[in-house]
């Protein structure tokens, strides 16, 4: 939600987010984030914890929902961790979450994509409220980077 000089009313756990959590190193060849006009696309996160995947394996297979719905937090963690990273540590400069893109590695038959990304949507909602809130998209995959569960991207507003 904005105020009324259009800043954003932010609670407690996004300030935490982003001061404590680090921004990921990419693990390939690309840049973590690319500003275009007001927008910033920040490439997809892993749920890194430390330097490690947090959580990895396939859902309906290894991985639990609820360990699955962990790993989308953790994504969207570092997602905010880069988005602080692309405003140089300037809250000032973010406006919304636009969208989200949520991809998790598991079996032919797991069907519960969107349970799982939820993971990731509810925390941009708790962290920003209603600037949190955004698009998205939840699709199943075979396999992903480093064994991952679950990879988030995200495209945000800047002021």
């Amino acid at each position: 939600m904005a105020s009324r000089t259009g800043r954003l009313l932010l609670s407690a756990l996004f300030f935490v987010c982003w001061l404590t959590v680090a921004a990921p190193a990419p693990a390939a060849n690309y840049i973590p984030y690319t500003i275009s006009g007001k927008l910033l696309f920040v490439a997809g996160q892993l749920p890194f914890v430390g330097g490690k995947v947090a959580v990895a394996g396939r859902l309906g297979e290894d991985v639990s929902l609820e360990q699955g719905r962990e790993a989308a937090r953790i994504c969207a963690l570092n997602l905010l961790a880069q988005v602080r990273a692309a405003c140089g540590g300037d809250l000032g400069r973010l406006a919304r979450c636009l969208k989200l893109g949520g991809f998790v590695s598991c079996i032919p038959e797991f069907a519960e994509h969107p349970a799982v990304i939820n993971g990731a949507s509810d925390l941009m909602v708790e962290a920003m409220g209603e600037a949190g809130q955004h698009a998205r998209f939840a699709v199943g995959c075979a396999s992903l980077p480093r064994n991952a569960a679950v990879e988030v991207e995200g495209i945000f507003e800047l002021a």
